[in-house]
């Protein structure tokens, strides 16, 4: 059985890595950890502009290497829904996204389209629970909301299913797994 990518895509403090665990435990699936945040903890830094290709690319890697490894369990171990994900904590197209904002480089755009049309589902976190700083990997609450509006955009015009979460605690968390549920 293939298992199905799922991406969790949102600005700066939406709640995507807890999102993206949280559904791995309901789910008992995979997920695969942003990769920009371990990049930036080695470095002690955010990526520069040359550096932008290779956060897109390791991020695709790693969710290669995730779904492959479901795909070898998938027999022994399906998750509770009995269709297993991969839950993708973020996606190249956010990269893409970053690069024009921050550098005004979108060069990084047509490879991250092409690859987020791996994913079953997007599910975009909604910016409402409220900005949260986070030293050197978060901008501003006014830099979260244009980064929300860019990648709405792109979902928009990508037109790849979508599902916008929203809510604190369990609520984000209940969207989602309804959302997934409407999609498989």
């Amino acid at each position: 059985m293939t298992p199905k990518l799922i991406c969790i895509l949102g600005a700066e403090s939406t709640g995507k890595t807890t999102l993206a665990r949280q559904l791995a435990v309901h789910f008992d699936c995979p997920w695969v950890p942003e990769y920009l945040r371990a990049f930036c903890d080695e470095r002690g830094r955010t990526p520069y502009r040359d550096e932008q290709a290779l956060i897109l690319e390791t991020q695709h890697v790693h969710e290669l290497v995730a779904a492959a490894k479901a795909r070898a369990a998938a027999p022994h171990a399906a998750g509770t829904s009995g269709l297993p994900f991969v839950f993708c904590d973020t996606a190249p197209l956010t990269t893409a996204i970053y690069s024009d904002y921050v550098f005004g480089d979108g060069s990084l755009y047509a490879r991250a389209r092409a690859l987020h049309q791996r994913y079953a589902l997007t599910l975009l976190c909604m910016p409402d629970l409220g900005w949260v700083a986070d030293g050197f990997l978060r901008d501003s609450a006014d830099a979260q909301l244009k980064i929300h509006d860019m990648m709405t955009r792109e979902l928009t015009t990508l037109g790849l299913p979508f599902a916008q979460v929203k809510g604190g605690g369990n609520l984000r968390l209940d969207e989602a797994v309804k959302a997934l549920t409407r999609s498989s």
